[in-house]
């Protein structure tokens, strides 16, 4: 995944293009990127590895190089970014959301029109180079973004950093979001709300699937209308967001408090606590309390001081380490009890499995799951959604491999809720983990509790559906 933050405004934007920027923390792992732009040292630009730090000590003792009234500032789980370039359309800075599934093809593509890549990382193509020089095969920016719209499957969303302003363009399908913010003397545009009111912006508009706006000090041109239809993420609500961003209006933790109250209300498990699981279960417990009207209990705990949600290696071992050492169980709350647990969805299952061993070896009674979304049943062609290599990661396709010899056989049946094959497969990853019951939010209440319209909201991951590219 990923996130980024961009200014511009009458005074100098240094410090909110930092902390706007860190404010995205959550989302990416392993680069970021801040570049800056003032009319007398032009553009200014940094990168650096964030995988074993995080972005406030790799950024903070060198603010000084830069200066301006307009930045833009991203984190990424991949490529490292912002890419500046000088082109016929001038000289300009680009930050992107994007996952690219037709890259080797658009790499060709511009190799065959005598185009180079100088950005390689770990001798792949950085997909926000490949981006900027589709960009500026176009005769204006505006041109080279649709053409940029035209040609890549996947999703891609934008800021561009420009000597006269910036130039925010939301993907076409509108997977990604962008928000605009503003105060007095100057506007934003960032992927989470989140990062605004500690830098005193408010929530000006949501920019459309396919809008594209530019900004500069004193307000905000419609360069491009918003397309009709939109597939915004709903793994952004699920799981992605912070708490207290909002997409399309509707706010992440009022979501989760909902999918989990509606579950909370319709459950019949006798238990005597709830508890989530931090960061993203933590909502829907809360709604899955009052719901029940049982207690919520905090029956494991995250370290914040020192793991983070964000440090997150790319290797699965490593990641299996942190993900146990970050979340410490306390005894005192769960022995002897029936303990009902939110998380926000499974993956792999490998980690939730020693963690359910390691809470009955501390004394829980019984130990039961609610999951806030549909069991993950598709691999994700559109976003950066997991670190996952192969449908076969995912702990429901070596099921179904293993009760049908064939991972992609009847896949429509185990997605769907209540047939004989979804209550095999659930019956199946709840005995796999060894918990007493587990069960998942259906795609209805997922919806319902978004609340904008199925059609508008991507479920590809849980039920195959949604546009092609």
């Amino acid at each position: 995944m990923g996130g980024f933050f961009g200014t511009i405004s009458k005074q100098d934007c240094v410090k909110d293009v930092f902390y706007g920027t860190d404010y995205h923390s959550h989302l990416g792992t392993r680069r970021a990127g801040m570049a800056t732009y003032s009319k007398e040292n032009g553009f200014s630009r940094s990168i650096h590895n964030l995988e074993k730090s995080y972005f406030r000590t790799k950024f903070e003792n060198e603010l000084d190089k830069f200066s301006g009234k307009a930045g833009i500032g991203v984190i990424s789980d991949n490529d490292a970014q912002p890419i500046v370039l000088n082109s016929h359309l001038g000289k300009f800075a680009i930050v992107t959301v994007a996952k690219i599934a037709n890259i080797k093809e658009l790499e060709q593509d511009l190799l065959e029109k005598k185009m180079h890549f100088s950005e390689m990382s770990a001798n792949r193509t950085n997909p926000t180079e490949l981006i900027a020089l589709l960009i500026v095969q176009g005769q204006t920016f505006e041109e080279g973004i649709e053409l940029v719209y035209s040609k890549v499957k996947g999703s891609c969303s934008m800021l561009i950093l420009t000597e006269d302003g910036l130039i925010a363009a939301r993907d076409k399908w509108g997977r990604t979001p962008i928000v605009i913010g503003k105060k007095e003397g100057a506007y934003a545009a960032a992927s989470e709300t989140a990062s605004f009111p500690n830098l005193d912006y408010e929530i000006e508009r949501y920019v459309g699937p396919g809008e594209i706006l530019k900004i500069t000090e004193d307000g905000i041109e419609q360069l491009r209308a918003p397309e009709k239809k939109m597939q915004i993420c709903s793994f952004l609500w699920v799981y992605y967001g912070f708490p207290t961003s909002s997409y399309e209006d509707h706010n992440v933790e009022d979501v989760r408090f909902k999918s989990g109250f509606k579950m909370g209300q319709t459950d019949n498990t006798e238990v005597d606590c709830v508890c989530g699981i931090p960061d993203s279960g933590v909502g829907m417990a809360f709604g899955y309390s009052a719901g029940k009207g049982v207690p919520y209990r905090r029956a494991i705990a995250k370290y914040t001081p020192t793991w983070p949600r964000s440090f997150t290696p790319a290797n699965q071992s490593n990641r299996d380490l942190v993900a146990r050492m970050k979340l410490i169980p306390n005894k005192t709350m769960l022995k002897d009890k029936k303990v009902l647990f939110c998380d926000d969805s499974i993956v792999r299952g490998t980690q939730l499995r020693d963690n359910v061993r390691g809470l009955y070896d501390l004394g829980a009674k019984e130990i039961h799951m609610r999951i806030a979304c549909p069991p993950l049943i598709y691999s994700c062609p559109f976003i950066g959604f997991t670190s996952s290599k192969s449908d076969m990661e995912l702990i429901t396709r070596r099921l179904i491999q293993k009760y049908e010899g064939d991972p992609d056989k009847n896949l429509a049946a185990y997605a769907t809720t209540g047939t004989p094959e979804y209550n095999r497969l659930v019956k199946g990853i709840c005995e796999e983990l060894g918990m007493d019951t587990l069960k998942f939010n259906t795609i209805e209440t997922l919806v319902e509790s978004i609340g904008l319209p199925k059609c508008q909201v991507c479920t590809h991951c849980f039920d195959g559906t949604g546009e092609n590219y």
